[in-house]
């Protein structure tokens, strides 16, 4: 992930070092780290519970233990590469210091929560039908727009910034630029959409995981 980013934002710097009171740095940071996250989650829980099947043999080994394992190395792989990058390039003024981190690790651990129950939830469909491994990878590239990664909400106009308000990542990912950012940067996200959004794939995502342990053929 931190090769990635770092080529991310070096290419962003070519095409535009500034927007508004923030540096385009900074802006690049924020959205692939997180992207990186989500995309992680979502691609790398495809057929995991059948691909580690073999570590259920032991009793006290759930499936959603597996699910959690890998869940939680991607939060804090991915947080890690985040504060790799940022305390050098704070440390040189490359970009600002952390406005509220509070705020940020809210918003990093509520994406978190949203891309692990979007994961199972790919899991549960993926160990039920083989056709969810194939239509997930060029789905994930058409939904990007709908992550928030590539421009600010207040960029937009009122209609498509009321329509990105619907997707929980892209208020996550205006959450965490908020406490990134200057207070005089503007951004729009709700906490109580993004947790009722949650806890519904939450619910969801554990009954498509009961469901589908029938289909995993332990070897």
């Amino acid at each position: 992930p931190l090769m990635f980013n770092t080529g991310i934002m070096v290419q962003w710097n070519i095409i535009r070092h500034t927007q508004d009171d923030f540096s385009i740095t900074a802006f690049a940071l924020t959205a692939y780290t997180m992207l990186t996250m989500f995309r992680h989650m979502s691609m790398g829980f495809v057929h995991i519970l059948h691909n580690n099947a073999g570590v259920l043999y032991h009793a006290h080994v759930r499936p959603l233990d597996i699910l959690i394992a890998r869940g939680l190395l991607e939060t804090f792989g991915c947080l890690a590469t985040f504060f790799v990058a940022y305390i050098p390039l704070s440390l040189l003024g490359v970009i600002q210091p952390i406005r509220d981190p509070l705020l940020l690790f809210g918003a990093w651990f509520l994406a978190a929560w949203f891309s692990f129950t979007f994961g199972i939830i790919i899991e549960g469909l993926s160990e039920m039908n083989e056709i969810v491994e194939r239509v997930l990878p060029p789905l994930m590239y058409l939904t990007l727009p709908l992550t928030g990664a590539f421009s600010m909400q207040s960029w937009l106009p009122p209609k498509a910034r009321d329509i990105l308000s619907y997707s929980p990542l892209a208020n996550t990912m205006e959450m965490f630029r908020c406490g990134m950012f200057s207070a005089d940067v503007t951004t729009y996200w709700s906490v109580p959409y993004v947790l009722a959004c949650c806890f519904a794939q939450t619910v969801v995502g554990l009954l498509l995981i009961e469901k589908a342990r029938k289909h995993i053929e332990m070897y």
